[in-house]
Parts: structure tokens; sequence; C-alpha cells
């Protein structure tokens, strides 16, 4: 999974639409001053910087197996303690936290049962886990049109509507799998406008996640017939994109 990137890359791609889920995300969590909170896959910080405007750098952890991610982050949010780590392997203390939560990383843990268990180890009994998901298997995420297109020029393209969590119910599901209770699930929704179309189709050539793979491993030819399908199948400029995400918040 192409997530070795720079941290730019990452925000060009899907931190346009990441940093304003968060936003939604946090309040849907119930974060709120007091609170002592973990980012699980803080990729470049686009959740991070939400939860340190709510509670403060000496408030927030945060964790990522990418090395770039997490270079970056340290070197964006100096006051917040970063961690190389996966979901499934927190190097935190039991009961550490008041809330832990995942923002678009539950379908890209290989066990994520377990990495909602995971979660739910280090925050304290009664305290909040959340984790939120962009819907991919009902095709109304913001990658949708990509692999509409995708699916057309490269007919074995692997999206990600298989992966877990991407279905609605899905995550609620592994929050009980993982021994959590009190699950709450809702849908969320971001829209963000884009001025042109290379706006929205530069950032899907910088190897960025799977549709940077798809990307990747494409000739020339078959780059440009993906652009122009994209091109054929968004509104003329200046238009908007939507995406919506399924969401969960338990109890440990």
């Amino acid at each position: 999974m192409a997530f070795e990137v720079s941290a730019e890359a990452y925000r060009k791609f899907m931190g346009r639409f990441s940093e304003r889920l968060a936003v939604q995300f946090a309040t849907f969590a119930g974060v709120s001053p007091g609170m002592r909170a973990l980012d699980v896959g803080c990729g470049p910080g686009a959740l991070t910087a939400e939860l340190v405007r709510r509670l403060g750098a000496e408030s927030v952890d945060a964790a990522d197996p990418s090395e770039p991610f997490v270079a970056a982050m340290k070197e964006s949010f100096p006051g917040v303690g970063v961690q190389l780590a996966s979901a499934e392997e927190l190097p935190f203390a039991d009961a550490e936290y008041d809330v832990v939560l995942a923002q678009l990383v539950v379908q890209f843990i290989p066990n994520p049962a377990s990495g909602l268990r995971e979660m739910a180890r280090v925050t304290r009994p009664g305290g909040v886990v959340a984790a939120c998901v962009w819907d991919a298997a009902g095709g109304t995420g913001p990658l949708a049109t990509f692999y509409e297109a995708a699916h057309e020029v490269v007919p074995d393209a692997v999206d990600e509507s298989d992966r877990p969590g991407t279905g609605e119910g899905q995550l609620a599901e592994l929050a009980l799998q993982a021994g959590l209770h009190d699950i709450v699930s809702d849908r969320l929704v971001v829209v963000l406008r884009f001025e042109t179309f290379a706006d929205w189709w530069d950032p899907f050539t910088l190897g960025v996640g799977p549709p940077g793979d798809i990307v990747a491993r494409l000739g020339a030819a078959d780059v440009k017939r993906l652009r122009d399908r994209c091109e054929r199948l968004l509104p003329p400029a200046p238009f908007e994109v939507s995406g919506c995400a399924w969401a969960v918040r338990a109890r440990a």
C-alpha cells in the first residue's frame, strides 16, 4: 500500500478532505476540553491538528506506521507525543486516554477488530473509542468518480469497496467483535470545491494510497484515458465533490 510517501503528497491527495472530516469526527467522538486523546494512524496530522486545537498539544499523542508521516508529525506538532507504531501494537500504557480515535485507518488494518481491541486497551474504562471510514462500498466516498473511471480503463483495478468498515453497519460490527459497548453509528459528509479539473486530478498522480497504485502501474496512454474519462464524469469546473464516511463510537 502506497503510504510511504511525503506528508505533502498525502495532504494534496486526501488531506483536503480529511481536514474537513476531522472537525465533524472529533465532534461526533465527543472530544472536549480536559480530555487526553490518542490519534491512531495519524498520517500527516489532519485529525491531530483538530485534537490539538480542542485539547492542547500536551493532551494529545499520535501513532502511525509510516516513517515519513511520523517525521512530518514531529516537525509540525513538536508538543505532541508521536510514535512509529501500528494500530495493532500501540506503545502506550493501559487505560491511558479518555478518547482514542482512528480516522480513515480501520480499512487498512490487517486485523481491524484486533486494532480496535488494542485501541480499547489504551482507553480508560468508560472512555471512547471512535473510528470513521469513507463509504467506498456504497459508492459515496470522495474517490467514487476515480474508481468508476478506473474500472472502465483497467477492469481488474482493485478499489476499496471490499475493505472492512467501508459499508453501512460494518464498523459497528467490528466494534462489537472488539468487545466494545454502547455502540453508536453515524454518517458524516464533507464537501470540497475545485476551481479546475487539474486541481482534482493532479493529486492522483502523486502515488498515494490505492489510487496511486493504480495510476503508477499504467502506461502513459492509459493514464491519459483514465484522466479523460474522469474529466467526462465530473461536472464542468468549478465543481464540488462530496465525500461520505461511516463513523462509529463506543465505550471501552
